[in-house]
Formats: C-alpha cells, sequence, structure tokens
C-alpha cells in the first residue's frame, strides 16, 4: 500500500469521526430546540456536517487517485 492511498484511508477515517461528532452535536438538547424554533441547525452544527462531508469526500479521492498523487 503506497502512501496515498494510507493517507486517504486516514483522511477517510478523520471524516468518519467528524460527522459522528456533528451528528451527536445535533441531537444535544439546545440544537433541537433551536432547530424547533428556528426551523434550521445553527451555524457550528452545520460548519461540523460541511468539514465531515469534505473531509470524507477527499479521503474517498486520495484512496482511489492516491496513487497518482
Amino acid at each position: 500500500m503506497d502512501i496515498g492511498r494510507s493517507l486517504g484511508i486516514a483522511v477517510l477515517m478523520i471524516g468518519v469521526v467528524v460527522l459522528r461528532v456533528a451528528y451527536r452535536f445535533s441531537g444535544a438538547p439546545m440544537e433541537q430546540l433551536s432547530n424547533t424554533l428556528t426551523g434550521r441547525y445553527t451555524d457550528t452544527a452545520m460548519a461540523y456536517f460541511i468539514a465531515g462531508i469534505a473531509t470524507v469526500f477527499g479521503g474517498c479521492l486520495f484512496v482511489l487517485f492516491g496513487k497518482r498523487i
């Protein structure tokens, strides 16, 4: 296994952890109250979701194309 794919797997795992944190954060009582009153999640929760998705996407790209990078 080359360094690009190893790095991709590590980035992918970090992305999964960030998404897990975002999911747990969105279930917090204050976040649920904010979602109920405003109809959307707070900027912090959305930032975690976006960062997690971007990191997972980047990790997948490294795993798929890591040999070429």
